[in-house]
């Protein structure tokens, strides 16, 4: 099958399209003919090799973490989908390689498209979308009445969180750039802070949630944004203890982990504010609930540019350009 691949881990470089066998059909897996897929941040940090302490993937490696297409063959254990059924997924984090033809994923991972979504808007949905489930439901327990800040409101995964936290009843401010502030409010941000302009952390003050997915300067300015008890959460970094533990990281790394976070965590503990770094991970059932979501309204997809599938290249190098509103998606059928 066609694929986008990565022979060696290096930054800025570009995927080679090539050959791939198509991927083994386990007992507990549906076989997915791919139709459309997305570019996130998180594949150019694979190719540029940042996480390869902590997922260690075998080369030469087909990148790309969403998937929508249609199911044409299931494993001998799996009742829950058939053949010709439309389908999204995050593939597990061992097994993506969504710049391809076909893919392979455990059921547990896949959840039926949503009905009112096409392929291509379907596919800028799951990684996103489970990120800010598992941010603001899991990690944040977000309530109604509080109030969250969501960095880069624009972006793939901030448009998804906005639109979340307002269906939670939460009172969302989100930081973004002046061309952006129109979209941002009509995703449901109450407050949009212009970056350009003012700095948030003059400008918000005793919030219970921040969801920070820029670098360190922001991470660290936006505890002056929080009240006791209030939690950072942060998906760009840096990972800590927990999350080594939960990774299955060796000592070793777990010590470097815990060396890498000590400070935010410091300086959050004096405030009386929890840090917790999240990795999402993929999940069918919430992916579910995702899908009862949008088919209901209360959350539609962001997209900014779709690309023939020949031009995966030409949309990770747009990705990476910070510019993109919403999603960058690939039709690839």
């Amino acid at each position: 099958m066609k694929a986008f691949l990565i022979d060696r881990y290096k930054k800025g470089g570009a995927l080679r399209l090539g050959h791939s066998p198509e991927p083994q059909l386990r007992e507990n897996d549906v076989m997915v003919e791919i139709h459309a897929t997305s570019v996130n941040l998180l594949d150019a940090k694979i190719r540029d090799g940042e996480f390869k302490l902590i997922l260690p993937y075998r080369l030469p490696l087909v990148l790309g973490n969403d998937v929508a297409g249609v199911v044409v063959r299931v494993g001998a254990n799996v009742r829950q989908f058939k053949p010709g059924d439309e389908v999204y997924a995050r593939p597990g984090q061992d097994r993506i390689g969504t710049f391809a033809e076909y893919i392979a994923i455990d059921v547990a991972d896949v959840a039926l498209k949503p009905a009112n979504l096409n392929m291509e808007e379907a596919a800028s949905i799951p990684l996103v979308a489970l990120t800010a489930w598992q941010v603001l439901v899991e990690r944040a327990k977000l309530q109604k009445g509080q109030r969250i800040l969501i960095h880069a409101g624009s972006g793939g995964v901030g448009t998804v969180a906005i639109q979340l936290a307002k269906h939670l009843g939460a009172h969302v401010a989100t930081t973004t750039s002046t061309v952006n502030i129109d979209l941002v409010k009509s995703l449901g941000a109450d407050v949009a802070v212009d970056y350009k302009k003012d700095d948030f952390e003059k400008v918000l003050k005793g919030y219970d949630v921040v969801l920070n997915s820029l670098g360190k300067d922001t991470l660290e300015k936006s505890l002056a944004v929080l009240k006791p008890g209030g939690k950072l959460i942060s998906i760009s970094g840096p990972p800590d203890p927990d999350f080594a533990k939960a990774n299955g990281s060796g000592w070793l790394l777990q010590q470097v982990m815990r060396l890498l976070s000590f400070g935010i965590r410091r300086k959050a503990k004096r405030r009386g504010i929890g840090y917790s770094f999240l990795f999402m991970t993929a999940n069918g059932a919430q992916l579910g609930k995702i899908t009862s979501l949008i088919e209901a309204g209360a959350i539609r997809p962001v997209i900014d540019r779709a690309f023939q599938f020949e031009k995966t290249n030409e949309a990770l190098n747009y990705v990476e350009t910070g510019r993109a509103k919403g999603k960058v998606v690939i039709a690839v059928k």
